[in-house]
């Protein structure tokens, strides 16, 4: 069962810039959460409790501001600041006193992930013992992402990092989960041609063991990367039109916590009192 789970929201955020100059990317807004409240909602939706976001420098007041120590969602948050990004491995080589001896998620902060069945399969992907899951969802254009192709039962026959000739539509989203070996595997990588640790060269060890799973989001699914500011604003207006449409809301983190019965209605009336008078709080009221 994996217990623990790690948030990578470093990075420089170059492709957003100049907004991201004073503010980390994950703290800016995808309609009205910040861009980490999706992650977050992830992991817990997952069942995961104990949870490692990873920082730049001298940003961890911020994120210290809006989500403290966990607390109030009934869950416990650590942090790490990195100096600079290395790669996403560079997860478990700083989170090795976190992970210790146990299994792990891992997601990335600009990741946002929605469906119908994500909660089902978040937690059949939590009850990992050996080896590697993870994410695929088709995309329109494959080359530009890295692709599996799958076999009998999920399993992944190969990987390949931006094929110029993709064999199948199946992108490597940013949601994985791994065994405690992932950290070995993390030490043993070399730097690639961009002076980055590679996760592909992580999954091909796995690979390599016939160990490596895929889930698929389905049809259903949706899978933003919000790298860009064109994908950023899209994924916005997707939130905001489904929260209007339906009147519920993704991602609110005190909603999930309070189904989980990891918090309680006056956990709810202080969060309240927390964001003050806005819309989200509004929502929140409704809630109890």
């Amino acid at each position: 069962m994996i217990k623990k789970g790690i948030i990578l929201a470093g990075g420089h955020g170059t492709r957003m810039s100049p907004l991201t100059k004073a503010v980390n990317k994950q703290l800016l807004p995808i309609y009205d959460k910040p861009l980490i409240y999706y992650p977050l909602s992830v992991l817990m939706l997952a069942g995961i409790k104990n949870v490692l976001i990873i920082v730049n420098k001298g940003q961890l007041n911020q994120f210290n501001k809006i989500l403290g120590n966990g607390q109030r969602f009934g869950i416990k948050i650590t942090y790490l600041e990195q100096n600079y990004p290395r790669g996403l491995p560079d997860a478990f080589i700083l989170g090795e006193q976190f992970i210790k001896k146990e299994n792990v998620a891992l997601i990335l902060g600009d990741n946002f992930f929605y469906g119908q069945s994500l909660t089902n399969k978040l937690k059949k992907c939590i009850k990992l013992k050996s080896g590697c899951t993870i994410f695929l969802h088709p995309v329109k254009k494959p080359e530009l992402y890295g692709v599996a192709t799958i076999g009998k039962k999920n399993k992944v026959n190969s990987i390949i990092e931006k094929p110029k000739n993709p064999k199948s539509n199946l992108a490597i989203t940013g949601l994985y989960f791994f065994d405690n070996k992932v950290i070995e595997f993390a030490k043993s990588l070399k730097p690639s041609n961009r002076k980055e640790l590679e996760i592909v060269e992580i999954l091909n060890k796995y690979n390599k063991k016939n160990k490596l799973n895929a889930e698929l989001l389905g049809r259903g699914g949706a899978w933003l990367d919000t790298g860009s500011i064109d994908d950023f604003y899209n994924t916005s207006s997707f939130v905001s039109s489904l929260e209007n449409r339906q009147g519920l809301k993704i991602a609110c983190l005190e909603e999930i916590a309070l189904n989980y019965k990891w918090i309680n209605k006056k956990n709810v009336k202080d969060a309240i009192n927390f964001y003050g008078n806005c819309i989200y709080s509004n929502y929140l009221r409704d809630l109890i």
